[in-house]
């Protein structure tokens, strides 16, 4: 599988709070990672850095085999990167559809003309039509996302992720917030997403996560405390004495 993204020995400080830790990983086309640790273990300002929202105090991002480290996070989204954030970051009073049409317009470099229709594009109204459909959001489509339910802009979120047709996936807790009757609607959302994506997930549901990943890193103090399959993870004292608990 190809190599999508290299982490090289991320360091980030705030004053004398020693954030992140020289952390080093990869992601190759088709990976599902979960980034776990307790709060407080970097995992936020560690997608804040691979993103380009904050830049490291050393260590390189590598994204398709480019240096993005001093890039911004309007370039790395044009290299294939995409994310989600902890709480919703969704136009409240613009419709569903509206706003994954939107995406479509950047992506393809016509926002100059979001002003129009997307029927004049059929390609990508149809693209639209699918990203509503694929995340059960065709009976919403006209529906200001302040209306939805809280799992639902979620969703949303996601579809508007993947509207940039990304390589590389960051999904910073997708389950934070959500009622646990809309959990399974996101976990067939996870499942559905294109096998050859690399996605990077930070998630605190433990079943989640044990379901979805195919290798996880464990943060702790801003250091990987470990990096292998969920079995290994499992099995590995270090985790489970700092974060998974002894009976795990």
């Amino acid at each position: 599988m190809s190599l999508l993204l290299d982490i090289r020995d991320l360091d980030k400080r705030f004053g004398g709070l020693h954030v992140t830790r020289g952390v080093s990983f990869q992601l190759h086309a088709g990976d599902r990672l979960a980034l776990i640790g307790p709060n407080g273990a970097g995992k936020t300002t560690l997608v804040n850095q691979v993103s380009g929202v904050l830049r490291p105090d050393a260590g390189e991002i590598w994204l398709r085999g480019e240096n993005v480290t001093r890039l911004g996070q309007a370039q790395r989204v044009r290299l294939g990167l995409a994310r989600t954030f902890q709480i919703t970051t969704l136009a409240p009073q613009l419709p569903v559809q509206r706003q994954i049409e939107m995406a479509l317009f950047e992506r393809e470099g016509l926002g100059g003309r979001a002003w129009r229709s997307v029927d004049a594009y059929p390609a990508l109204n149809a693209e639209a039509q699918a990203l509503l459909q694929r995340f059960g959001l065709r009976a919403h489509a006209a529906t200001p996302t302040e209306d939805l339910a809280y799992g639902e802009q979620r969703l949303v979120e996601m579809a508007l992720a993947l509207a940039l047709r990304p390589k590389v996936l960051l999904l910073d807790e997708p389950m934070a917030g959500v009622p646990r009757g809309d959990g399974a609607r996101l976990l067939a959302a996870l499942d559905s997403l294109p096998r050859d994506l690399a996605v990077l997930i930070i998630e605190h549901d433990m079943d989640l996560v044990f379901r979805f990943a195919s290798r996880i890193v464990v943060l702790a103090e801003g250091a990987v405390l470990a990096d292998g399959s969920p079995d290994d993870i499992r099995r590995d004292p270090k985790v489970r004495a700092a974060y998974l608990g002894t009976p795990a």
